[in-house]
């Protein structure tokens, strides 16, 4: 025998209930609230790890220039002219190409730029500052 649908039955089968929702948006916000430092963290993480490749490649490239011309660039914007690198990389954190530190050598004989450090501010996961790197 056939089952007779009510009023009742029909409304139910239409939508969900105010509880049904409160739970499922409920699961959403703990997952989120799991999934969302997560993902902060490894920008972090990311960003210090383009800085640190970006020291290292800029570091090679006053190495490969000082070897070449024997002196050291007069400014990182020689290693552009040159073409020991495509252009100065932006540093993550400051966001500008331009706000690399150089360290200048002591030498007397030799003038110019013989390392570079990062012009942001701030402390890295493992404590130390990132203009000391």
């Amino acid at each position: 025998m056939a089952r007779r649908t009510t009023a009742g039955d029909v409304a139910a089968a239409r939508g969900f209930t105010l509880i049904e929702l409160i739970v499922v948006l409920t699961i959403i916000g703990l997952l989120l609230s799991i999934a969302v430092p997560r993902y902060f963290h490894s920008l972090d993480q990311s960003r210090e790890t383009v800085l640190k490749q970006d020291l290292a490649v800029l570091r090679d490239a006053i190495d490969k220039y000082a070897a070449d011309k024997g002196h050291f660039p007069k400014g990182l914007e020689d290693l552009v002219t040159d073409k020991y690198v495509r252009a100065l990389p932006v540093d993550p954190y400051t966001r500008k190409a331009d706000s690399w530190v150089v360290v200048l050598s002591e030498i007397a004989d030799e003038p110019g730029v013989k390392d570079v450090h990062s012009g942001a501010q701030g402390v890295a996961a493992d404590g130390t500052a990132y203009a000391a790197w």
